[in-house]
């Protein structure tokens, strides 16, 4: 399959389809961004950032923030909630035997979600875990290659997963890294996922601020300033 990416705020993000991402992904190698406005904004500020995500295999618009953002510039691009595509390529792995690996979070989160994702999926072969709480990457890197995981699930918030990712891709040609956030607290059973109709509408954020007020000073003035980033590049030219 060939790649076709339109640019937001310097960065190249896929237009694929959810079922063309998997495709793709299951196909490929390497890093999978799972990109936000926060992150779209870090990366804005960021060159070296912005370069990471722009040399990742595959780079989907997770939240509808992207998407109105991409909106705005012209591009009809829908959201891949990046919990929902993480959780469709470990059930890939179970039914082709294919080996993952958990890293990310408090200990006993990533072995509580270890846990519910091999009951969910008995033939699941994970064959790594470890917490999110470690200072030498290089131990962690040996690992997991020791290991040769197909899929990794690398939950230590952006940036640091992102970095971390680009530092191991190196080293494992055949495994496909995907940054995922707090998708552990929500698969543990620690964090409860919005409703449907919240997460059809795209407003998982909006029920997560108001479940947990202290996310609010972090989503805002983050998005409307995003949306304001946005609206810049569209309509006034650089270097005004």
């Amino acid at each position: 399959m060939e790649r076709h990416t339109v640019k937001l705020l310097g960065v190249e993000i896929d237009t694929f389809s959810f079922s063309e991402a998997l495709e793709y992904a299951s196909l490929t190698s390497g890093q999978v961004v799972t990109i936000n406005p926060e992150m779209l904004s870090f990366a804005s500020k960021n060159p070296d950032f912005a370069k990471l995500i722009n040399t990742s295999e595959l780079v989907i618009p997770d939240g509808i923030g992207v998407e109105i953002g991409l909106k705005i510039m012209g591009h009809k691009v829908r959201r891949i909630a990046g919990i929902e595509f993480a959780h469709k390529m470990i059930e890939q792995c179970a039914k082709t035997n294919q080996s993952v690996a958990l890293i990310g979070a408090k200990p006993e989160i990533v072995e509580k979600t270890k846990e519910n994702l091999l009951r969910e999926f008995p033939a699941l072969y994970i064959t790594y875990v470890h917490d999110g709480y470690f200072k030498d990457d290089e131990q962690i890197i040996n690992e997991i290659k020791i290991r040769q995981p197909r899929l990794v699930l690398c939950a230590l918030g952006s940036p640091k997963q992102e970095e971390f990712i680009f530092k191991v891709k190196q080293l494992l040609p055949e495994t496909l890294f995907i940054g995922v956030g707090g998708s552990f607290d929500v698969w543990s059973g620690v964090v409860k996922r919005a409703p449907l109709i919240y997460q059809k509408l795209g407003l998982e954020w909006l029920y997560r601020t108001v479940k947990e007020p202290k996310r609010f000073k972090r989503i805002f003035p983050v998005l409307p300033l995003f949306v304001l980033k946005v609206l810049r590049e569209k309509f006034i030219p650089k270097g005004v």
